[in-house]
């Protein structure tokens, strides 16, 4: 059967399941779509997900969305290379790290991406101030967990730790802006502030196809 992954770039969401395709050397139709102009809006992408987000994931017959669903279903699915873990303890740690970072640090990213790029910074000051100590306490989190071992959970890359990368790489873009100056300097520089998460990420960057998941409206600006 063939897979077709369904996405947008930018999307931390469609980005984590790209990470999970190349870990896994899997076969797949790319159908990039375009959030400007509304594609992930038309009818046919409302008959794969009548909530008509991105991203969706293809699979013959079989469709399934909502990120980490997909991740879900593409290790049952495909398990080599396994992406979470190889035991049902190991299983259970990587799933709470995933409930736990999309419970209590995905939303503060979320309104701080959102603050810096849709030009709120002034009149949401105080608010993204506070997201930025709620971010600043949850990587001090993953820091102490990468000051032990190379990846998020345990010894071996998974689906934690491409649920986590994408949010950060959003949110060291946004922070990078010039008008998020006062923000930033709550987080950055990383080297000195997470010296951990650095040689995390650059470890994830150093990843055979990694190139081939790097938003394409990045590399262009």
């Amino acid at each position: 059967m063939a897979l077709t992954l369904y996405w947008g770039s930018g999307s931390p969401f469609s980005w984590r399941v790209l990470l999970a395709l190349e870990h896994k050397g899997l076969q797949f139709e790319s159908q990039l779509l375009h959030f400007d102009k509304q594609e992930h809006q038309s009818p046919q992408m409302l008959k794969l997900n009548p909530r008509g987000r991105l991203p969706v994931l293809k699979d013959g017959d079989y469709v399934v969305f909502e990120s980490v669903a997909i991740l879900y279903y593409l290790d049952v699915k495909y398990p080599e290379r396994p992406i979470f873990g190889r035991c049902a303890e190991e299983a259970g740690v990587i799933m709470r790290v995933i409930c736990e970072f999309q419970a209590y640090a995905e939303p503060a990213v979320l309104e701080i991406v959102d603050g810096v790029f849709s030009g709120g910074i002034a009149q949401d000051r105080g608010r993204l101030t506070d997201a930025m100590h709620v971010v600043a306490r949850e990587a001090r989190t993953i820091e102490a967990r990468l000051s032990k071992e190379d990846w998020i959970v345990g010894a071996s890359y998974s689906a934690a730790d491409m649920v986590i990368f994408p949010w950060l790489q959003l949110l060291r873009r946004a922070l990078s802006q010039s008008v998020a100056a006062e923000l930033s300097a709550r987080f950055l520089p990383m080297e000195r502030n997470y010296p951990s998460l650095v040689r995390w990420i650059r470890r994830i960057e150093g990843l055979p196809n990694y190139q081939r998941t790097y938003p394409p409206h990045w590399q262009e600006a």
